[in-house]
């Protein structure tokens, strides 16, 4: 399930993703997945096909997203995302994100998993990896690391990463109601650099990743995710079933 290399920090991602794989453990019988891309890749819409699909068979779904999931989450998020909230350094940034992925994880993420629940979460790691290790300079290895801790070495079973031109991305953006927050007025370079950072990570563990084109068609890219889903949920046979489904 792997996609395009890209090249640049991929050495770094696959020596910090092998750390990450190593150490990770999921305890429970549910599936945590994640769909990551750039800003204006279509995620938001692939999240609602999947939660829809999944719980038309039953599927206890906990459907969440980073920054956020959490009180504590949500806070960060209106902090670190909405104009006018002063100065947020990068490695302010990057800290508060690790922040809100542990409360997220202690709090919604591994209790869902426990259950039994299929977790569905918009961005999780590597966003941060991409965003604040690529795009602000921080460093793929240190991001990661702070994000590993924060987590407690938790890696998603997939992560369905939808791959967009920045162009394509900047057109869907200006499409969209509502102003950009402050990453996603970061100018077109910025977000080239964020599409580098995701595509090496995938590179670095193409057993983990599903990556598609996000400029085809919303329908057709959610009839190529869906075999991939049918192949982990046939292989958690512990799944709960939602009340009152089938």
């Amino acid at each position: 399930m792997s996609g395009e290399s890209v090249s640049g920090s991929a050495g770094q991602a696959a020596d910090v993703q092998a750390a990450d794989v190593a150490t990770a453990g999921l305890e429970g019988p549910g599936l945590f997945v994640v769909v990551e891309g750039g800003d204006g890749a279509g995620k938001t819409t692939q999240l609602d096909l999947l939660q829809r699909w999944l719980q038309e068979q039953g599927h206890d779904v906990e459907r969440t997203r980073e920054p956020g999931g959490t009180t504590v989450g949500e806070s960060i998020r209106e902090l670190v995302l909405e104009h006018g909230r002063g100065e947020v350094d990068p490695r302010t940034e990057a800290l508060l994100f690790a922040a809100s992925r542990a409360a997220h994880v202690a709090q919604r993420i591994r209790p869902a998993v426990r259950r039994g629940a299929i977790v569905l979460c918009d961005r999780y790691i590597d966003s941060s990896i991409a965003y604040q290790g690529a795009g602000r300079g921080l460093g793929v290895e240190d991001v990661a690391s702070i994000n590993s801790w924060a987590t407690e070495g938790l890696v998603p079973d997939l992560t369905i990463l939808l791959d967009v031109e920045p162009s394509t991305a900047a057109r869907r953006r200006a499409e969209r109601e509502g102003a950009a927050d402050r990453i996603e007025s970061a100018d077109e370079a910025f977000h080239g650099v964020l599409r580098a950072a995701f595509l090496d990570r995938a590179a670095a563990a193409p057993e983990k990743y599903l990556v598609l084109e996000a400029a085809a068609p919303a329908e057709q890219l959610h009839q190529a995710i869906r075999p991939a889903l049918e192949d982990l949920v046939a292989s958690h046979p512990g799944l709960a079933q939602r009340s009152g489904g089938a």
